[in-house]
C-alpha cells in the first residue's frame, strides 16, 4: 500500500486561521496537486480522507478550510455563514487564493500543475478561482452548478466538470441551466452529469444531523461521482513518475 504522509496546514483568509489537511504521496519528487474544498457544512473527515486517497494516487492534496475549523450541525447558523460567502465572489476568491497559496508552499507541489475540486461551498469556491483567470488544470465540482458575475466565466482556462444530483432542490434544474448557459456562453470545455434520483450532498455519508431537507446519501452515485472526478484528473493532471 502507497505511504501517505498528512499535516495540518494553518493560513489566515477572510480574516480567519484556516485549519487544513495537507496529504502527500510516498516519495520525494514533485507531484500534481489538487485542492479538495468542503461544503458547507465545513471540512471534516470525509474531505480528509478525500485528500489521502488522492495522495495514494500519487498526488499532492490539500482540504482545505473556509470557515475557520468550525463543523456546523445548525443548519440556521449553516445558512448564516454561507449564504453571504456564497455571495460575495471577492471574499471566495480569498478563501481559494490562499489555499492555493499554501498547496504551493508545499515543496512536493508542481506549481505549474494544480487542480481544484470541490463540494457544494468548496465546489463554488473552486469556480471562483477558474473565473478569476487562475491557471489550473482541472475544475471538478458535485453539488456546486453556481453561475458567476457576467462574462467572468469567459477567464476559466482549464476544462469543467460539474456533477449534481436530478432531485437537488437546491440546485434545481433552473440553476443548472443557468450554469450550463455560462459555461457555454464563454467558450468553456464543459461536462455536467445528472445523478438520476440522486438529493443535495449525495455524495456525503449519512451523520447524526439531518442539515437541511433534501439533503441525502446515495452511495452508488457517490461512488460513481468519484470515479468521475478521479477520471477528470488522469485524462487533465495525469500523474507521471
Amino acid at each position: 500500500m502507497t505511504t501517505v504522509t498528512t499535516r495540518t496546514v494553518e493560513y489566515p483568509a477572510d480574516g480567519l486561521t484556516m485549519v487544513s489537511h495537507l496529504a502527500l504521496p510516498a516519495g520525494d519528487g514533485r507531484r500534481p496537486a489538487v485542492l479538495v474544498g468542503p461544503e458547507g457544512t465545513g471540512l471534516n473527515d470525509f474531505q480528509r480522507r478525500r485528500a489521502d486517497a488522492l495522495a495514494e494516487l500519487g498526488y499532492v492534496a490539500l482540504a482545505f478550510d473556509f470557515n475557520g475549523g468550525r463543523w456546523f450541525t445548525d443548519p440556521e447558523e449553516m445558512l448564516a455563514y454561507v449564504m453571504p460567502l456564497l455571495a460575495d465572489p471577492a471574499r471566495m476568491r480569498e478563501i481559494g487564493h490562499a489555499a492555493l497559496d499554501a498547496v504551493r508552499a508545499e515543496p512536493r507541489t508542481d506549481p505549474d500543475r494544480i487542480a481544484a475540486i470541490g463540494y457544494g461551498t468548496g465546489g463554488a469556491i473552486a469556480l471562483e478561482l477558474g473565473r478569476d483567470g487562475v491557471d489550473l488544470r482541472a475544475i471538478g465540482t458535485i453539488n456546486a452548478v453556481t453561475t458567476g458575475r457576467p462574462g467572468e466565466a469567459a477567464r476559466i482556462r482549464c476544462p469543467v466538470w460539474a456533477g449534481v444530483g436530478s432531485e437537488d432542490p437546491i440546485m434545481p434544474p433552473a440553476q443548472r441551466e443557468a450554469f450550463a448557459a455560462e459555461m457555454q456562453d464563454a467558450g468553456v470545455d464543459w461536462r455536467l452529469v445528472v445523478y438520476g434520483g440522486a438529493l443535495h450532498a449525495f455524495h456525503h455519508p449519512p451523520v447524526e444531523q439531518t442539515v437541511l431537507p433534501g439533503v441525502g446519501h446515495h452511495p452508488v452515485h457517490a461512488r460513481r461521482a468519484w470515479c468521475d472526478i478521479v477520471g477528470l484528473l488522469d485524462e487533465c493532471l495525469p500523474v507521471t513518475t
